[in-house]
């Protein structure tokens, strides 16, 4: 299987790719401060929390604009060509990923709907069970290329395993996973006493393993922390994914390592990877 670890080799001047990709603007963040920010910020260390910081939800402290964890979300969303994102959890990737996927269209739209079969060609979709912070999303930024999605979200099972699944989630094919939500103390209900708003449990989302088996060959999973939520993807998906941990980042890919699903996948699979894909097999 091939290795995730060379993803961002591409990737070497943060603040250089910054400048070609200024999507700061549509962040309404100043270019002075994306600048002092990108100097002063060690880009390969997440931003150290507070002890409570991630899991008191009566904390209400904004986190600072992570500027490298963003640079990387939208260097995968256009060296990989991504077509259609799946995004669980609106913020500020969402804004990101709105910008990558028009710059996407802007390069490649003529070609994608001429050549391949893609249904929702440069469309964000972003679920969030929080109708206020999808609203504040909503009236702060424009966002052409972004249809923002309100689910609940509950305590469920998986095969037995207790997880949180969105009642309801878009009708898409994704190319693009980004896992960010839900956090762990929204999602309503309990299975046998047990959910996930206890401090010192985790989130644990299970969606992606629900649609599995939908999914097309060479889908990317980004998942932003959440090691434990990782870890149990991995051991539940059941398709050949190839997984790779940037413990610097604090983010995780994985990938759906299969042959293609007849000639439309393969055409993807060429348009996004290049030869990459040639060595993986069934």
């Amino acid at each position: 299987m091939s290795s995730l670890k060379n993803i961002f080799s591409g990737l070497q001047d943060y603040q250089e790719y910054l400048y070609a990709h200024p999507f700061f603007i549509v962040l309404k963040e100043k270019i002075e401060r994306a600048q002092s920010n990108l100097n002063n910020l060690e880009l390969q260390k997440k931003i150290t929390k507070t002890i409570w910081q991630s899991v008191d939800a009566s904390l209400d402290v904004p986190f600072p604009v992570e500027w490298d964890d963003l640079i990387r979300i939208h260097y995968l969303a256009t060296s990989r060509k991504v077509t259609t994102v799946l995004e669980f959890g609106v913020g500020k990737s969402t804004v990101v990923l709105d910008h990558a996927l028009g710059e996407n269209e802007s390069r490649y739209g003529d070609l994608v709907r001429r050549e391949l079969r893609r249904s929702h060609p440069f469309e964000l979709h972003s679920i969030d069970n929080n109708r206020k912070w999808i609203a504040h999303v909503r009236d702060q930024f424009e966002l052409p290329n972004t249809s923002l999605h309100f689910s609940k979200c509950r305590v469920s099972t998986l095969n037995g395993r207790i997880c949180t699944l969105y009642d309801n989630l878009p009708n898409i094919c994704p190319d693009f996973i980004y896992l960010d939500g839900p956090d762990q103390f929204s999602p309503s209900g309990t299975i046998r006493g047990i959910s996930t708003r206890q401090p010192d449990r985790l989130p644990m989302a299970g969606d992606i393993i629900a649609l599995e088996h939908f999914l097309l060959p060479g889908t990317l999973v980004l998942v932003d922390g959440r090691s434990a939520n990782t870890r149990f993807l991995i051991s539940n998906l059941q398709r050949k994914w190839t997984h790779y941990y940037f413990e610097d980042f604090d983010q995780q890919l994985l990938e759906l390592q299969e042959s293609p699903l007849g000639v439309f996948n393969r055409k993807q699979l060429e348009f996004c990877l290049g030869d990459r894909h040639i060595s993986w097999s069934t």
